[in-house]
């Protein structure tokens, strides 16, 4: 089973499809709570969370500060979210 094209909304993934992509930008999923997604990059972390109705990211940067939330509505494109969240916090 393939992606959809970039530009698809993510809403028009089903839920299978979603978890590959998460795995193949990297993310591995979080054994006790199924949506939680972890995601570690080199000055990094994050926690990516598949909500109700939106893609919750929580960073942690490695330096001293404050952690940074982001939400992204399942509405976006997968490119969209996709370079957002590997922009990092």
């Amino acid at each position: 089973m393939s992606l959809p094209a970039p530009e698809t909304p993510l809403y028009n993934h089903p839920l299978p499809q979603l978890e590959r992509w998460l795995m193949a930008l990297g993310c591995q999923q979080d054994r006790g709570d199924r949506h939680c997604w972890l995601l570690h990059q080199g000055d990094w972390d994050a926690e990516l969370s598949l909500d109700t109705e939106e893609l919750v990211i929580c960073y942690f940067p490695h330096q001293p500060q404050r952690k940074v939330v982001r939400s992204f509505k399942y509405s976006l494109s997968r490119q969209d979210v996709e370079a957002a969240v590997l922009e990092g916090p």
